[in-house]
């Protein structure tokens, strides 16, 4: 497949998300990675409340702290992360509020139903490299263990009838302590670092 049928491919699969209403729910869709045809995808878990109104993911508090991270690692500014890195997540909407406070966890079918918009990412795009963002979003990947025994570790698996390797990162959420304390601070930057020398990200990185 040429890069242009590529970019088409991707282009016509984000109109098809961005108009999907599966989960009666769910909010609008939240799509940022346009036709930005990489061979490194980042997987989030669902948006937040802010990302619906701006439009795009990791917009607020969790992305500040995911955009220092490839900053301070590769160099890399958020706008050059969002222009060279396809951003998914394992569900698009902002699943709404709990009654007793703090964002809803989407519901399994919730889970279900979008399941399908990431497969057909990977099947367009076949990425060399995919990052999970967090536990909901490693464990549609691999069987979700402790963050302590994922997070520093380069895992190769198939997906979508498609191989790639697999390096999952915490969820930068302020909410979580893990990625501010040990081992977490130590596995994360192992966790970074096998990122930025991955010979996909190398093609995007800055120089």
């Amino acid at each position: 497949m040429t890069s242009k049928q590529t970019e088409r491919l991707l282009a016509e699969h984000v109109d098809a998300l961005l108009a999907c209403r599966r989960c009666p729910n769910m909010h609008k869709p939240v799509v940022s990675g346009g036709a930005v045809v990489s061979r490194v995808m980042l997987v989030g878990q669902a948006p937040g409340d802010k990302e619906p109104v701006l439009g795009r993911p990791f917009a607020w508090t969790a992305g500040k702290t995911l955009f220092r991270w490839f900053n301070e690692t590769a160099g890399m500014t958020e706008a050059a992360f969002r222009s060279s890195i396809y951003m998914a997540a394992v569900c698009r909407c902002f699943p709404g509020k709990k009654a007793t406070g703090g964002d809803r966890v989407p519901a399994p079918e919730e889970v279900q139903n979008c399941s399908a918009w990431l497969q057909r990412e990977i099947e367009i795009l076949k990425p060399a490299l995919v990052i999970p963002v967090g536990k909901l979003a490693i464990g549609q990947f691999v069987p979700l263990q402790k963050l302590d025994a994922l997070i520093g570790q380069q895992l190769h698996v198939t997906y979508a009838r498609h191989s790639f390797d697999l390096i999952p990162l915490p969820h930068p959420s302020g909410a979580s302590p893990w990625h501010r304390m040990e081992p977490g601070k130590t596995l994360l930057q192992q966790a970074l670092r096998l990122i930025v020398a991955h010979p996909a990200f190398e093609e995007i990185k800055p120089a």
